[in-house]
Formats: C-alpha cells, structure tokens, sequence
C-alpha cells in the first residue's frame, strides 16, 4: 500500500482522493461565505493580484483548474473576450455544479468539466495561461500535475499556482491560534463542519514552502519561476513559464 498524507493523517493514496471529495461535498454550499469570514476578504484581493499578473488578452486561452466557483473563470473570461475561450474545470462535481450556476447567474457560459489534474483531457501546447487557486495542495502526485499543466501550455506560457503557504516567523504564533482554535469553529458555526476545515489548517502546514514549491515547479518542466508572497506568505502567488 502506498501512503500519502491527508492533512496530518497518514492514508492509502486511492483514499485520498475519496477523503477530498468529501470536504468539498460538504463544503460547497458554504464555500464563498467562508473563504471570505476566514480571510476576512483578503482572497479578493490575492484573487485580484492574480487576474493582474495573468496578463490575459483578447483571442486568449486560459484553464481554470480547481476552478470551484468559478470567481476566477469568470474574471478570464471578461478579459479574453468573445473570440478567447476559458474552460473551468475541478475534480470535485458539488464544486463545479456551484461554480456552473453562479456564472449562469452572471450571465456567463463557459465549458465546464469534471477533470483530474492529473490526467487533464486537453491537447498538448494549447493553452495560453493555466491557473490553479487553493487546489494544488489537494492533489497527491503534485509532480504529475505540474507536468500535466506545462503539457497543455503553450510555449511561453504562464501557469499561476495561488495557494496557501508558509508565514513569516513574526506570524506564525498567532496564525497557528487562528488556524486550529478558530477556524474550525468558524466552520462548525457556519457551515456545519468543523472536520473539514480542521483538515484544511493541517494540509496547509503540509504544502510544500514558496521555496520547495518553486523547486517542484523547475522539475515539471517550467523553465523560469518566481513567486510573491500574500499578507506575510499567508498566500504566495507562483508564475512558472513554459519554455
């Protein structure tokens, strides 16, 4: 049996998937309400920061992997325009189903398609831009889906990973109160669940740093990478162009 982690628990990798499912079952309902209590709305502006630094132009192609409820498909799709496509992808299909609505109720219409990062279903070098927000860390094989993303790009493209990460020294006391005292809390008195959101404290601490995450990006074939970090590396925005 091989073994990989699900937050702090050691656990078979066919059940990993299973144990991610599960949280994003029964997180979906609440997912926007409590991205924004627990960051008190500073993922809008990470978001904002990303949409920014992705550059995209009319005519482009971008992938939208993790996509959830679609705020970042939706954004893309205001900036390529009619003549550019955006498909929103997630592996999770409560998320999708959520993300699918709320852009029908934007007035939006995109491909949207249960995928597995790690065996996307797209032609090589076909995407201009590849994002994944606060899902990278959710996925076994990070190796294989880093390869996967540079696969689909095209030469020269941009592949932007936002997610958690490692905080400054300064923070990391009062971060770790917040993270395992409060959040789960917060999650139990809004959504009902205290359990996934417990899980989500323990795969941040289990997410590669911005350093290691820089490394694994190198390996997956981007030529160069840098990364910024977000309210003291709470956040770190990594861009990886293809060669």
């Amino acid at each position: 049996m091989t073994t990989t982690h699900f937050g702090f628990e050691s656990v078979d990798e066919a059940e990993k998937a299973r144990k991610v499912r599960g949280v994003f079952d029964s997180v979906a309902p609440k997912y926007d309400l409590m991205n924004d209590l627990m960051s008190m709305g500073l993922h809008r502006a990470w978001k904002a920061y990303t949409l920014m630094v992705a550059n995209l132009k009319p005519g482009d192609r971008a992938l939208d992997i993790a996509g959830g409820t679609g705020d970042l498909a939706l954004a893309f799709s205001k900036k390529v325009g009619a003549s550019g496509q955006v498909v929103h992808t997630d592996i999770n299909e409560a998320m999708l189903s959520t993300g699918r609505n709320r852009l029908l109720d934007a007035g939006v219409s995109l491909p949207t398609l249960v995928c597995d990062a790690e065996k996307l279903p797209f032609a090589d070098n076909y995407f201009d831009l590849v994002s994944v927000a606060f899902g990278l860390r959710n996925m076994t094989h990070k190796d294989i889906a880093l390869a996967e993303m540079n696969r689909v790009l095209k030469p020269g493209g941009k592949l932007l990973v936002l997610e958690f990460s490692k905080v400054a020294a300064p923070l990391e006391k009062v971060y770790d109160w917040y993270s395992f005292k409060v959040l789960p809390r917060l999650g139990k008195l809004v959504a009902g669940d205290d359990a996934s959101y417990r899980y989500l404290a323990e795969s941040i601490r289990m997410h590669p740093s911005q350093q290691e995450l820089k490394a694994l990006m190198h390996k997956g074939g981007f030529g160069h990478v840098d990364y910024h970090n977000l309210t003291g590396g709470v956040a770190a925005l990594h861009v990886g162009i293809k060669c």
